[in-house]
């Protein structure tokens, strides 16, 4: 029954896809001349339609992840997970369709994303950017509490994100926010993003009690120079390109972690009632590119609070570091469109527990046929699970991923 309902969504999203296209193939076929009206292209964003005045752009991208892992794919959670069965899986990860652009005028912009493998509406929001210093969102979107998250999967360094993304990341959440782009003379130069959220995760258009999410974050881009959000030096920069940022959350809800099916719980609190936990998070983040390298790093702090049970608190840290680097520019051998690039991520439940601890490292070879649109991954992964009543447990992962944006 589960296979049959899964495979009429994906039947229908096809259906639209196909519609979409059967539309764009009709609009150039029609006898009026079009280029005088639109322009028509293949750009960085898919295809493109333009109208001459540069009022509406209509931006159409699909996007598909292939992945074969062995033995098993997603991170091993609990102790148990180190002893399953080996699972070598080959399947399609992500079949994503993108749609952005603007209308009416170009600071006027919208943007909304569709799984099409699990019928998901990811992203749907409005953007008011007609300042660099001042500009507003409205919709859902992933918040930019985190560097890892925020990357979109098309463009990351490796196959998937760490250990600790489970944990600490908020995800997608629907509300409003206002950022900018504060550019001073020097080193006075900052980005900033302010934000009151639902704090119930994706899909969710209501909140569970009177509390509100609240987010904001801060970057120093302290030699005067904006770092996007992406992996890889592809740019190659030619100036060294630092940023420091602090970000924190705060949020009361019956959810202790957040993803793409929206709000869960992480291990021992299970069946939150609503306004049941106040979760405090903070992240300190660096990131830097220079001539093909790149380095990012993140450091969390999170709290859980429950207050039905007399303010117990849990404190949980975690950390990782990453960099990548395209060694043809140390050795002429070396392939031009190869990156290496590493990772260490550790991950502690509960801080008050010295023997409770979770660790991964991984190495990763990226090849780029056309950039992040069209590029080749493969790493292997080391992890360890401690506990303090448990014997240590290791296990190793092989994963292979072809990511393809058309």
């Amino acid at each position: 029954m589960y296979n049959a309902e899964k495979t009429n969504r994906i039947s229908k999203n096809l259906v639209l896809v196909f519609i979409l296209l059967i539309g764009f193939r009709g609009l150039s076929q029609q006898e009026k001349d079009t280029t005088k009206l639109m322009n028509v292209r293949y750009g960085s964003k898919g295809i493109e339609l333009q109208t001459k005045d540069n009022k509406f752009l209509f931006q159409l991208q699909s996007r598909l992840q292939f992945r074969f892992s062995t033995p098993y794919d997603t991170d091993p959670l609990t102790y148990d997970d180190y002893s399953q069965d080996a699972k070598t899986t080959f399947k399609i990860n992500r079949a994503r369709l993108k749609v952005g652009g603007h209308a009416f005028e170009p600071w006027l912009k919208y943007y909304w994303e569709y799984e099409l493998s699990q019928s998901n509406l990811l992203d749907f929001r409005i953007m008011i950017e007609k300042w660099d210093w001042l500009s507003f969102k409205v919709g859902q979107w992933k918040t930019e509490f985190t560097r890892e998250r925020f990357i979109s999967s098309g463009e990351q360094q490796m196959v998937e994100r760490s250990l600790i993304n489970r944990p600490f990341t908020v995800d997608r959440e629907l509300g409003v926010e206002v950022y900018g782009h504060l550019k001073g003379t020097g080193i006075a130069d900052f980005n900033y993003w302010f934000a009151a959220l639902t704090g119930t995760g994706r899909g969710s258009t209501s909140n569970d009690d009177n509390h509100l999410m609240y987010f904001g974050r801060a970057q120093w881009n302290f030699l005067g120079r904006f770092l996007d959000f992406e992996g890889c030096d592809l740019e190659f920069h030619e100036k060294p390109t630092p940023i420091i940022a602090f970000s924190a959350i705060t949020n009361r809800s019956p959810y202790t972690r957040f993803s793409q099916a929206g709000g869960g719980s992480l291990d021992g609190f299970e069946n939150g009632l609503p306004g049941q936990y106040r979760v405090n998070q903070w992240n300190l983040e660096t990131a830097f590119m220079y001539r093909g390298f790149s380095w990012q790093s993140e450091w969390h702090t999170k709290e859980i609070i429950d207050k039905y049970n007399n303010n117990d608190m849990t404190v949980m840290k975690g950390y990782y570091v990453q960099a990548g680097y395209f060694f043809h520019n140390v050795f002429e051998w070396w392939p031009k469109h190869l990156e290496m690039a590493a990772r260490h991520a550790a991950y502690r439940p509960d801080y008050s527990i010295r023997q409770n601890r979770q660790d991964e490292s991984t190495l990763a070879f990226n090849w780029f046929f056309k950039g992040h649109k069209n590029k080749l991954t493969s790493e292997v992964s080391y992890f360890s699970f401690q506990d303090k009543t448990l014997p240590l447990e290791q296990g190793w992962r092989f994963r292979i991923q072809w990511d393809i944006s058309l």
